[in-house]
């Protein structure tokens, strides 16, 4: 369909949602309020116990002003699961997520690298991230990695939507994924938390928070420290955190907030492997002297206004700033890094420097409101981002092996990536019946990408690139109550991802960059049930998700018949699958509780209409499995819980994947393209709640020790093997006073 027509669309579905509201909200106004002649009465406290009947529960239909109702959502609460919390172990942390395809090859806890659906796990940066609802997405049409990244002690609960929530969220395929912190306890005017672990090959680190409520201002913050040698040579990492949060209760209708949170660390990178030497001993490493080191910001600014019973308002301003920065030596992992002969030194190490200055303006109103006997719930509103990505590349590090990004050289990439962008957005749950919710709605994108700068190997006349990103979004969820307990859910959810600075820059002086580069779009369509049967829960969906306009690279020819590389859009691709999560409980008494769950996915991500390089020519490629797609993944768990004591075995299986888009079979001998065997872990996880002050983790991860990677990357942190971490064991000590 023409933009035109998807843009008169929008705008007629917005109109209508629009009008309702005012509507709405226009006879709330006119109604006079009665006076309370109601008695009042104090009752006597009463203390409820009892167990949860599955881990996992969805995000309530409306949540602040955000309309979640129809889409699959799901909540992880840290505090109710055994996991290994001190490395960020992602595949216990988010065991119940059915789907979840985890990089474990940080191997230090750093960082998350995950996806759902097919899409690519890479420092998350498929989903919008946030934190306590503010975006932490490094630069959502630069670099939208989420190199931010909070302490997992720091993290009360993980809201998850998945890919149908764009019109809430905007540029993303994957969904949203909200890190959530933990707050103060405001029955207090000071309390303290520290949070103290020790573990395998060096691992010790400290979380110590204060909080408390004084008058109308309740306050909370953390800092926090992390050392680990790493379970390689050379990976060792120091990490840091801290953040404050300040909230001022004006009046019970009227909040503002204030937040700002910083996470850095300085990650010693040990080097890909190859085929030969993951066989012989997978703990080895090839670098001694690369690193990687982002140091990130984000500031907030909140205000939350109950303006009256049926009409809610909030106002958010952020930013994330800061800098990724790494220095390496950079080559294939059979090239060693030795001394050169003439010399006698090491090379000059390469240093790589991006500074993200990225703004972010939101407002959003949320009105209840009625058409005729239809009761409904709307929200409007508006979006401003504007962001400016200095990418620094290329430059001429020392010879050195500390972290040093001072240069000899100047840098060979010097860009700049600025994006304005304005979205505006309209939904609305619309109650036909007592048990049926229907909630259209529409997003509208309008902005642009300009890339300016130098790079010393490429003509400046080449260089300047426009790519405009103007969509109109549609989508529609709707819900089923069979049951306070039992719910249908489904949905259809227009989404795009902006063509990011890793697709726009040419690699050497035999690339060039197509100048009518198109932004991905495709949709996420999703069908399901959530439900609970006297201690069984079952949520399990079905997806379809086509995703057009690839990128990738071609072989062509010039008019003086030499070949050179073209990066541009290859071609399109479909994903389609089930996810299905599985609680039970199998016995309660009241000392005692077993439950069981799986959480499993079967994936089929496929490319269609599609043909990349293979080096001096070009292949068609429909039919093959898109990279880092197991088509199957599978996490079971079964937790014995003792009066306070619980203990969790879990079994993790990934199927095998491909490295590249053609899905090369025979593993090249470097170990940069090749297939990524399947493989399967066993983790023991144990908790001991021995009171409300004092708690304790134990944790045995990787229990048989077994030898695996998830990952070939194909860039950054190099081609080749990445091992993951063998067996390790982490025990932490809470205390809260």
């Amino acid at each position: 369909m023409p933009y035109s027509k998807y843009k008169y669309s929008a705008m007629a579905c917005s109109a209508l949602i629009l009008t309702g509201a005012l509507t709405g909200l226009a006879q709330s106004k006119a109604q006079k309020p009665t006076a309370d002649t109601l008695r009042s009465r104090t009752l006597e406290e009463v203390n409820v116990t009892g167990v949860r009947q599955g881990y996992i529960q969805s995000l309530p239909d409306v949540q602040g002003t955000f309309l979640l109702g129809g889409k699959r959502s799901e909540v992880v609460r840290l505090g109710e699961i055994d996991a290994n919390i001190a490395e960020k172990n992602a595949r216990q942390v988010f065991a119940r997520l059915p789907g979840l395809f985890v990089y474990d090859m940080d191997g230090t806890g750093n960082q998350m690298n995950v996806a759902t659906r097919g899409l690519d796990p890479h420092r998350s940066w498929e989903y919008n991230i946030r934190q306590n609802g503010i975006l932490t997405n490094s630069d959502m049409y630069g670099y939208p990695a989420s190199h931010y990244s909070a302490p997992m002690e720091s993290i009360e609960r993980v809201e998850l939507v998945r890919g149908t929530a764009s019109l809430q969220y905007g540029a993303q395929f994957g969904g949203m994924l909200n890190y959530v912190t933990k707050t103060a306890d405001t029955t207090r005017r000071f309390g303290f938390e520290t949070v103290n672990s020790v573990g395998s090959y060096g691992l010790r680190s400290t979380y110590n928070a204060i909080g408390g409520r004084v008058g109308k201002l309740t306050y909370y913050g953390y800092y926090y420290r992390r050392h680990s040698d790493g379970y390689r040579q050379n990976a060792m990492s120091n990490s840091q955190a801290q953040f404050v949060s300040l909230q001022y209760q004006a009046s019970n209708r009227l909040r503002l907030s204030a937040e700002l949170g910083r996470s850095e660390y300085v990650y010693r990178i040990p080097g890909p492997l190859t085929e030969e030497m993951f066989a012989q001993n997978p703990r080895q490493a090839t670098r001694n002297r690369n690193y990687f080191n982002p140091d990130i910001w984000v500031p907030s600014l909140r205000l939350d206004w109950q303006i009256t019973d049926r009409t809610r308002l909030m106002g958010l301003a952020s930013a994330v700033l800061g800098a990724r920065n790494s220095v390496m030596f950079d080559a294939l992992a059979n090239v060693p890094d030795t001394l050169i002969r003439a010399t006698g030194q090491l090379r000059n190490r390469q240093v790589d420097i991006d500074r993200f200055n990225s703004y972010t303006s939101e407002l959003r109103v949320l009105h209840t409101y009625a058409i005729g006997s239809v009761t409904a719930t709307g929200v409007v509103g508006v979006q401003v981002m504007n962001n400016d990505l200095n990418r620094r590349q290329l430059g001429r590090g020392t010879t050195g092996s500390d972290f040093d990004l001072s240069l000899v050289a100047p840098f060979g990439r010097d860009l700049h990536m600025y994006t304005n962008n304005v979205a505006f957005f309209a939904e609305s749950q619309f109650h036909l019946t007592p048990k049926l919710t229907v909630s259209p709605g529409v997003r509208v994108e309008n902005g642009q990408t300009r890339v300016r700068g130098t790079i010393s190997y490429y003509d400046p006349l080449n260089l300047p690139n426009n790519i405009d990103h103007r969509f109109a979004l549609l989508g529609i969820n709707a819900q089923y109550r069979l049951s306070p307990e039992v719910k249908f859910y489904g949905g259809w959810s227009q989404a795009y991802r902006p063509v990011i600075f890793k697709d726009i820059i040419p690699t050497s002086v035999y690339e060039q960059v197509d100048k009518n580069l198109k932004d991905a779009t495709g949709y996420n369509a999703e069908i399901g049930m959530d439900g609970y049967w006297q201690g069984l829960h079952v949520n399990v969906s079905a997806f379809y998700l086509p995703y057009h306009n690839r990128l990738g690279s071609l072989v062509l020819t010039n008019p003086d018949g030499q070949n050179y590389v073209f990066r541009t859009n290859v071609g399109d691709s479909k994903t389609k699958g089930v996810e299905a999560l599985v609680e039970a409980q199998f016995v309660k008494t009241n000392a005692f509780l077993l439950t069981g769950f799986t959480s499993t996915a079967y994936v089929d991500a496929r490319y269609t209409n599609a043909r990349v390089s293979t080096g001096t020519d070009n292949k068609t490629i429909n039919g093959n499995q898109v990279e880092s797609a197991p088509r199957w993944t599978s996490r079971n768990g079964l937790t014995a819980r003792y009066r306070t004591l619980s203990l969790t075995a879990q079994f993790s299986y990934v199927s095998k994947t491909f490295s590249d888009a053609l899905n090369t079979a025979v593993a090249l001998p470097n170990g940069s393209k090749g297939p990524v065997p399947a493989y399967g872990i066993w983790d023991l996880n144990a908790t001991w709640r021995m009171s409300r002050r004092f708690n304790l983790r134990g944790s045995v991860n990787n229990l048989l020790d077994k030898s695996y990677f998830t990952k070939r990357p194909t860039f950054y942190p190099g081609p080749g093997i990445w091992p993951s971490d063998g067996r390790t064991g982490v025990l932490t000590l809470g205390i809260k006073l």
